[in-house]
């Protein structure tokens, strides 16, 4: 699957070893090194997915990817020094779709866009639109509407909302969400999915601490409502 790719990333050796392996992959690669760059270039260049470095000058890649999340549903992978659960869990709740922690292999980072591009550009085989009340998913043209309301959704929000609405009712433990939505990446954090959740609720509730539609079973999981309330 080709696609346009942004690297931001203010290491020119890194960022050059980035776009080597993405281009074998196929894909159209730009990079720029610095925030504004990378805002700037997304504007003009519509990328289908950011590979974005958090540590940027001009302007950092978390306020990169607030920014972006805002504008676009882009796919947006982070590349971040900073391995510790709540440093990462702060680029989720910005809309991050998926982060990578230095040192990484280019072999991984490539699996981790292949991963997020297959989930951003769902396969049209399926057309039937799920509906729960007033929810509406249509998986083939990766949408969700809410009230008849589209609703913008990162890739991982969708593959976890598709998860939950393969089997309304049925409770879904956080690693049965992990191995749906999160796919060959078995070293996802559960919180990383409660973060997701939170973002999740925020966009389709219409009040996310008392949820019709995906709803906590404390001590197991969570599920798609049958009938929403």
């Amino acid at each position: 699957m080709s696609a346009r790719v942004l690297i931001a990333e203010d290491d020119p050796k890194q960022a050059h070893l980035l776009r080597v392996y993405l281009e074998r992959e196929g894909h159209s690669v730009q990079v720029v090194g610095d925030g504004l760059a990378a805002l700037e270039r997304c504007r003009a260049y519509r990328p289908d997915l950011v590979v974005l470095d958090v540590m940027m000058p001009t302007l950092g890649g978390l306020d990169v990817c607030r920014i972006l999340r805002a504008e676009s549903d882009v796919a947006i992978l982070l590349l971040t020094a900073r391995s510790t659960e709540d440093d990462i869990l702060v680029g989720l709740d910005l809309g991050a779709d998926d982060y990578v922690t230095k040192p990484f292999s280019p072999r991984q980072l490539a699996a981790r866009v292949r991963a997020l591009l297959r989930r951003a550009r769902p396969g049209t085989a399926k057309e039937e639109i799920l509906r729960v009340g007033d929810l509406e998913i249509d998986e083939g043209r990766f949408e969700v509407r809410v009230g008849g309301r589209l609703v913008a959704l990162t890739a991982k929000e969708f593959g976890i909302l598709a998860a939950l609405a393969a089997a309304p009712g049925r409770v879904f433990s956080r690693a049965q969400i992990i191995d749906r939505a999160f796919g060959f990446d078995n070293h996802v954090e559960e919180r990383t999915v409660d973060a997701h959740v939170m973002n999740l609720r925020r966009k389709i509730e219409d009040d996310p601490a008392e949820a019709r539609y995906v709803q906590t079973v404390y001590g197991r999981g969570y599920r798609l409502a049958e009938q929403p309330a």
